[in-house]
């Protein structure tokens, strides 16, 4: 019994992190959409995506935005957290 505990445990570790990065990738994809001239490829986009769902993850509730549960509002707040951050690096890059 307590060996299948920890397989279930390390399995559901695993999917979270591949929805991660599904989740990071989509967001990563789409603020590169957004913000022109500030894109990093694939890779940079997938760790941009999921900075940003963490940025966001902080960022909406101090200003008392809550958009749910579920992918979609995961993925619109990850993207809000991504252009944010992208639009930091483009400060820095410019000057």
């Amino acid at each position: 019994m307590e060996g299948e505990a920890v397989a279930a445990t390390s399995q559901g570790w695993l999917v979270a992190i591949i929805i991660a990065v599904v989740i990071g990738a989509i967001a990563g994809w789409l603020a590169g959409l957004i913000v022109e001239g500030v894109g990093f490829g694939l890779l940079g986009n997938i760790i941009v995506g999921i900075l940003g769902a963490i940025i966001a993850s902080f960022l909406l509730p101090a200003i008392g935005v809550n958009l749910g549960g579920g992918w979609i509002a995961s993925i619109i707040a990850a993207v809000i957290g991504a252009v944010v951050l992208l639009l930091i690096i483009g400060i820095f890059k410019r000057a």
